[in-house]
């Protein structure tokens, strides 16, 4: 008889983990408080694939810019200046993690560029339509100190295996002719890509269901406990709660993975970090023009494009600590739409659609995926910005380390294993 398993959450984490347990033998439960999956963190990020954007977040230069950007509004990253013991930790772990910033960086790009393999295959394999761009990252700079830092990391990129390359502003002209404005130089990852996270969520959940996965929607979690045997896990439907009981469980749930891995006895530090997100509908021919087909990465504003098909361009970016707060401020959406202004004067903004969601976020930057305390406990989460980056490579690892748990001997990748924060 197969091992039942569930998977709790249902964003991009969550479907790709199910999709690997599947094709693994395993009978699985996706259990998602939403109607419908990739309705949360996954609904409308920057949709890059980017293993160019690998570098971690643990440097001085971050701090020292997050304390510079405190008090202004519509800063790239912007901290609110409430305590809270949370985040006092979570920020107390990220500068202890500073010494490890080579390290998690070349480790970020190994898996980075490892995931690729696993979700070309999978969109292929399933026919996933999920507007998939394979032209190329560009990261932008418009002073000498940041291209030179760049240059620094694209050192540590090639170490993960990654090629990056500096390019003049002639040749940034060559590679996307639409932008507009001055800039120092910049550096150009072909092999990276752009495509859809919802998309290709969605298409790879109704992928999963063709494969046998049950979908519980609509289910809020209210506690998973376990005997080490077993778990069960309580839901509530909104007309009754029930109690469901699987060898074994998963937990994929973003920025609730903490609350319930510490009720299982695990830590899992993450700490909610809010980013938006603009999309413009390109609703004329002028704008289908003027808008890049080649993803940016523009290091002074920390934003990222991505063109979605003919009709569609996504910006995205900023970091706001500030608890679970979702609202959609104006002041933070305001800078995202006078970029494309900027840099793309011939785009049309009049139809620009506003989004936010919290990135679940570690403090050493690197991905929870492994074994809790508890033998059939389980853990895929914490992916901070690069959780559709790193996501199908993951999944495969925590697919493995589930595999071996129940007596398959499916290998988990040394190197891999290397990567992330696994516990056995």
């Amino acid at each position: 008889m197969k091992k039942t398993i569930a998977v709790i959450g249902g964003g991009i984490t969550g479907v790709t983990t199910a999709y690997a347990l599947l094709k693994r033998g395993f009978a699985v439960t996706l259990i998602e408080k939403h109607r419908y999956p990739a309705m949360d963190t996954s609904f409308a990020n920057g949709g890059q694939l980017s293993a160019s954007n690998a570098e971690v977040w643990n440097h001085w230069s971050t701090i020292l810019k997050g304390i510079k950007w405190m008090l202004k509004s519509d800063a790239p990253l912007l901290v609110n200046p409430k305590p809270s013991w949370h985040k006092l930790s979570w920020f107390a772990q990220f500068i202890a993690s500073i010494p490890d910033y080579n390290k998690n960086t070349i480790e970020t790009t190994r898996l980075a560029v490892a995931a690729r393999e696993h979700l070309f295959a999978w969109a292929a394999a399933e026919n996933i339509d999920f507007d998939l761009k394979r032209e190329g990252i560009l990261h932008i700079y418009r002073d000498k100190a940041s291209f030179d830092h760049a240059t620094k990391v694209s050192k540590l990129l090639a170490q993960g295996g990654l090629e990056r390359r500096a390019v003049t502003p002639q040749e940034m002209r060559a590679i996307e002719p639409t932008l507009a404005g001055t800039y120092y130089g910049g550096h150009f990852t072909p092999s990276d890509s752009t495509g859809d996270i919802h998309k290709f969520t969605t298409g790879l959940a109704a992928a999963a269901v063709r494969l046998g996965l049950e979908c519980l929607f609509e289910r809020d979690v209210k506690a998973v406990t376990t005997d080490g045997k077993r778990a069960s896990i309580m839901v509530d439907d909104g007309n009754e709660t029930s109690s469901l009981t699987f060898d074994g469980v998963v937990i994929c749930a973003g920025i609730a993975s903490r609350a319930l891995a510490a009720s299982l006895g695990d830590r899992v530090n993450i700490y909610p970090v809010k980013g938006y997100s603009i999309t413009v509908n390109l609703n004329d021919a002028q704008s289908q023009a003027a808008a890049p087909v080649v993803s940016l990465l523009d290091d002074a504003t920390k934003l990222v494009s991505s063109r979605f098909g003919l009709e569609r361009f996504r910006v995205a970016g900023t970091a706001e600590f500030n608890g679970s707060n979702r609202d959609i401020r104006a002041d933070r959406i305001r800078p995202l739409i006078e970029w494309v202004e900027t840099c793309f004067p011939g785009v049309n903004t009049r139809s620009v659609v506003p989004w936010a969601g919290l990135r679940p976020m570690l403090p050493d930057m690197l991905p929870r995926v492994g074994r809790g305390s508890s033998p059939c406990v389980f853990y895929n989460t914490g992916h901070g910005h690069l959780g559709w980056t790193l996501s199908a490579v993951t999944a495969d690892m925590v697919g493995a380390i589930v595999e071996q748990a129940y007596g398959a001997r499916t290998p988990v990748s040394p190197a891999m294993a290397s990567s992330v924060s696994i516990q056995s």
